[in-house]
């Protein structure tokens, strides 16, 4: 019996030593995978307290940096870097940084915010199937979620904010039964809206704002649940979603939504915010909305919203903020928000409200109410003589616009003949019916015999009179306005013979003379070129008195296709670039640099080159539209920098070592702009740059995971490859490594051959091994 006893006492005993000793075990392991972590997250600032003596399930909790334990085993880790943390090294893997967090099974919370983690989101994350919140926001993940996201059925938040995701929603959402938060803004989502979101029963936040989703927002009315709705910037529409009455926050701004207000808008109780500026909503302006027990903040500007306010209308004191700028509202201002509180903010011009400030005359907004199709209906007891007295006070509306604006026109026509044919106070220096002077005529020996000759299409330069000028923009009508820069108002004009042309009007500096600028006209008849926006001539305009310039009108040949970014994706495929003419139109650029800076002497350098600088013709033939004028530097004093192109003015300018190089970074930002398909701010450039050059050395997958998606299928990845080499060559700070503008020029030729003899446009990646090398790679890409 004691025998029996005492084994019994023994088997005990090994039985907690052996649990202590599991235990110790999970504890050691768990601890060898966070150190393992750290160093692949290159040891971040926030990690450095860690190392192989600490004792990871004690340590104290900071907003930055939270892990916790149950019963030996890990089941949060909250780890949140520096605000925009650098891309990690070329050698990070996040197939490898999966595989060791996937050593953590219990793990229910995970969050790894900005800590410049980068690749696609590998599918083996499922391995983590107790998860129930997921943030890895602020990173730079790409490609698709993965498929095998849908077997995280436990998943509560998911939030991917602020990364370069990309592809379709998916279809599988309904597998998340539980989740109450599904946030992805600021990414590259490009797709309509599954059905399945209507199944998410529980959700509460619903983010996607700054993306590229378009089309209906599906029913949501079923979301009874759904207090937070964020659909800013993106292209919904056309009609204002269905939702539940239990919105705190509704979001809508920068879309394409032209429907009506629903009126159950108004009894949303609980609402708080309510933005849909920016849109083209239509009908009457819900009053009641100012009123609601909880709301703080109104914004309906830009819109094309009716209605009249009142002086009396009640208001919720708690208001905040409103904006009703740029709709169709007539009346009077109420009371409620014109109180002296500074705690409030109240915007409402460009409406027709009976006040001074910023507003259009009454008929204006009957005008466009009108144009819109909103009008007033009246209720059916109305008696039929309204009806007829409100048609009579619209024709008598028209009428009375129509004698105006009649008047106007003879008037205005008088005046145009008036200014041609009796100016002031200016002489038309250029007419050949008014003559030049003879300083002028002696100085006109300077312009060559190349001005005699265009290029291919185009008209000989040549001198313009103000006649033509006034004519070709029908008196610099408002109509054809295209702009203003720091050289000059653009007017879009049509000669005599019917030629499209583009006129820039630059007011000049009075200390300048005629003579002072005609050793500039021949140099200016030069720049002519298939890759430029050609000058086609000019015009002076003088001062009697002295003869001094007051103004000068340049002739561009106009380029009808828009501007290059206009023709990047951003999202919108159905208007975008192949990539075999994203190649052929960087190597119009690159030739245009090239003309600028060997084809002309002197030289042209430090254009401040951007993807909105270049053209596109109507054979997509890309044409470079804003580069230095000599002529147009006289605007400015001399030696003062012109803020558009970093150059100083002619009569001072030297030629500057590697100045050349500014033109191959801005031609960089333009290749690194064509290749993801979408506009970049110049505070990412280096970020994305980093991302292009380890990119480079992985597979070609994973090269074209990042791309723009409208061309991923459609790229050999010998020619992708190259691109991204040289960007990141032409992105490289210090300006002597940057390669040539010949050197860019010749890769790109190479990109192109290899992509042309390729002749597979839908080809996958899977092929390029074997795909035909063309005669130009026998020879190295040179950078140097």
């Amino acid at each position: 019996m004691g025998n029996r006893l005492y084994l019994s006492v023994f088997l005990v005993f090994v039985t907690v030593l052996l649990s202590i000793f599991h235990t110790e075990q999970l504890q050691s392991s768990d601890s060898k995978t966070l150190l393992r972590i750290q160093q692949q997250l290159n040891f971040p600032p926030v990690l450095s307290s860690w190392n192989k003596n600490t004792d990871f399930c004690s340590t104290d909790s900071t907003s930055s940096l939270t892990v916790v334990c149950y019963e030996g085993t890990i089941t949060q880790l909250h780890i949140v870097g520096e605000t925009r943390a650098l891309l990690l090294p070329r050698n990070f893997s996040i197939d490898s940084f999966v595989r060791t967090l996937v050593r953590l099974p219990s793990l229910k919370v995970l969050t790894l915010v900005s800590l410049g983690i980068w690749g696609p989101l590998p599918g083996k994350i499922a391995h983590l199937s107790s998860l129930e919140i997921v943030n890895v926001s602020s990173n730079f993940l790409y490609g698709s979620i993965p498929l095998q996201f849908s077997l995280l059925s436990h998943l509560q938040t998911l939030i991917l904010d602020d990364n370069m995701f990309s592809g379709h929603l998916p279809e599988w959402l309904d597998s998340f039964p539980a989740l109450t938060v599904l946030s992805l803004k600021n990414n590259l989502f490009n797709s309509s809206l599954p059905d399945s979101l209507n199944s998410l029963e529980n959700l509460r936040i619903l983010s996607l704002s700054h993306n590229h989703f378009y089309g209906p927002v599906p029913d949501l009315g079923r979301l009874a649940n759904l207090q937070v709705l964020e659909l800013d910037d993106n292209a919904f529409g056309p009609r204002f979603p269905q939702l539940g009455d239990k919105l705190v926050t509704i979001v809508l701004r920068n879309n394409k939504f032209r429907s009506s207000i629903p009126d159950e808008v108004s009894s949303y109780y609980q609402l708080e915010k309510l933005d849909i500026s920016a849109n083209t909503f239509v009908g009457p302006f819900q009053l009641a909305l100012l009123s609601l027990p909880s709301i703080t903040y109104v914004n309906i500007s830009g819109n094309k919203l009716t209605g009249m306010l009142f002086e009396n209308l009640s208001c919720n004191p708690g208001l905040e903020a409103v904006d009703l700028s740029s709709n169709l509202l007539t009346g009077s201002l109420p009371k409620c928000l014109m109180s002296n509180s500074n705690d409030r903010t109240v915007l409402y011009a460009r409406n027709c409200l009976e006040t001074n400030q910023n507003q259009h005359a009454l008929p204006f907004c009957h005008t466009e109410a009108i144009a819109v199709g909103i009008v007033p209906e009246g209720k059916k007891h109305k008696r039929v003589s309204k009806e007829v007295l409100s048609i009579g006070i619209v024709c008598g509306t028209f009428g009375g616009v129509a004698i105006v604006a009649l008047l106007f026109f003879i008037i205005r026509r008088e005046s145009v003949k008036s200014k041609i044919k009796n100016p002031p106070t200016k002489l038309i220096s250029e007419n050949a019916a008014s003559g030049y002077t003879s300083k002028l005529i002696s100085d006109a020996r300077y312009i060559s015999q190349t001005m005699k000759f265009g290029t291919v299409g185009l008209p000989p330069y040549r001198v313009f009179s103000l006649e033509e000028i006034v004519a070709a923009t029908n008196n610099f009508d408002s109509a054809s306005f295209m702009g203003e820069g720091s050289q000059g108002k653009m007017h879009r004009g049509q000669l005599k013979d019917g030629l499209l042309v583009a006129i820039r009007s630059v007011k000049m500096n009075r200390s300048y003379s005629t003579q002072d600028f005609m050793h500039n006209i021949e140099q200016i008849s030069k720049y002519r070129h298939r890759h430029l926006v050609s000058v086609l001539g000019h015009c002076f305009e003088c001062y009697l008195d002295d003869s001094s310039v007051s103004s000068i009108f340049v002739v561009f040949e106009y380029v009808p296709n828009g501007t290059l970014k206009s023709w990047i994706s951003d999202g919108h495929y159905r208007k975008s670039l192949t990539w075999m003419q994203r190649i052929e139109a960087t190597i119009g650029v690159a030739k245009g640099i090239q003309f600028l800076h060997t084809g002309i002497v002197p030289g042209v350098y430090s254009n401040n080159l951007k993807i909105t600088d270049v053209l596109l013709d109507q054979n997509f033939v890309a044409k470079i539209s804003s580069y230095d004028l000599p002529l147009l530097s006289y605007t400015r004093k001399v030696g003062q920098v012109n803020p558009s192109s970093g150059c100083r003015s002619p009569s001072i300018k030297k030629r500057v070592k590697h100045e050349d190089k500014s033109d191959v970074y801005d031609f960089g930002v333009i290749l690194l702009e064509l290749i993801l398909g979408r506009t970049i701010k110049s505070r990412n450039v280096d970020t994305l740059k980093d991302l292009l050059q380890a990119s480079i050395t992985t597979n070609g997958e994973a090269r074209r995971s990042i791309i723009d998606p409208a061309v991923r299928k459609a790229c050999l990845d010998q020619s992708l490859k190259t691109m991204m080499e040289i960007c990141v060559r032409c992105l490289v700070k210090e300006q002597a490594e940057r390669p040539s503008i010949e050197d860019v020029l010749w890769n790109l030729q190479f990109a192109a051959q290899v992509q042309d003899a390729w002749r597979g446009d839908s080809q996958s990646s899977s092929s390029s091994d074997g795909s035909p090398i063309s005669p130009l790679a026998s020879r190295p890409l040179n950078f140097h």
